[in-house]
């Protein structure tokens, strides 16, 4: 098993991506912190994965709620190997203007300072251990950005400078820090990504721009992060991993 003896803080796991990379890792053989808003969510995923998970309840933009989290899972575990912020929000598709600034903050809470909170919480924890992964998740739209989403795209590019700026500062503690930028996808963000109701005529929309012809699934962001959190990606540090189907070429 590809993650034998590690362990891991999941945000954002009681649902879609999240969920399924918690669920991938506990079957390579990782415990996992199941760390979502949504506790009950959260507890639901933990019993379905048995003995390996626990569910914590943490609102990502809260700096106690994530040290918080990292005590819990430390105390729970013994240490902690993997972070993955998955976490994340978005506002309606929607002209730019038409976007009120508390939306605007609650987007950045979620998507931004989360990372900030995360790496004051968990990277004095890896110096004392000596190493960690960090895996952030950011976007396409960070990469190539769609029109209507401009303050969720400015987040997204924000997380993918982060990765890059974190793994150079943090590669002398044996610290790798590495992102995901996936297409849209079947998750409960979709609507709000395409401003409109997920209907067929409309999904076909925004599959057209997609060369390999459909969405991001859960599985394929799991298969990704499996990679990028274990010890075959040990010289991989500051990649942004496009889980796109050639969106962003």
């Amino acid at each position: 098993m590809r993650l034998a003896g590690k362990t891991s803080i999941v945000t954002g796991a009681a649902s879609g991506f999240g969920r399924e990379i918690a669920r991938r890792f506990v079957a390579e053989g990782a415990k996992v912190a199941i760390v979502d808003l949504d506790i009950e969510g959260a507890r639901a995923v933990a019993a379905d994965l048995g003995d390996p998970a626990i569910a914590l309840r943490c609102d990502v933009s809260d700096g106690d709620d994530i040290q918080n989290a990292v005590r819990d899972s430390i105390e729970a575990f013994g240490h902690v190997d993997i972070v993955v912020n998955n976490a994340g929000w978005s506002h309606r598709n929607q002209p730019l203007l038409d976007v009120d600034y508390d939306t605007f903050r609650r987007v950045y809470a979620v998507n931004v300072d989360s990372i900030y909170h995360m790496t004051h919480a968990v990277v004095p924890h890896w110096r004392a251990v000596g190493g960690g992964v960090m895996l952030n998740v950011g976007s396409t739209a960070g990469i190539r950005p769609r029109p209507g989403l401009s303050w969720y795209n400015s987040s997204k590019g924000a997380v993918n400078m982060l990765t890059k700026t974190l793994a150079v500062e943090l590669a002398p503690d044996g610290i790798r820090v590495c992102g995901l930028a996936p297409v849209m996808g079947a998750t409960g963000l979709l609507e709000t990504f395409m401003g409109m109701p997920d209907t067929p005529e409309n999904r076909a929309k925004f599959l057209g721009s997609i060369p390999m012809g459909r969405l991001c699934e859960p599985e394929d962001m799991a298969h990704a992060a499996l990679y990028l959190a274990s010890d075959e990606a040990t010289f991989i540090t500051g990649a942004i991993l496009e889980v796109d189907g050639g969106r962003t070429i």
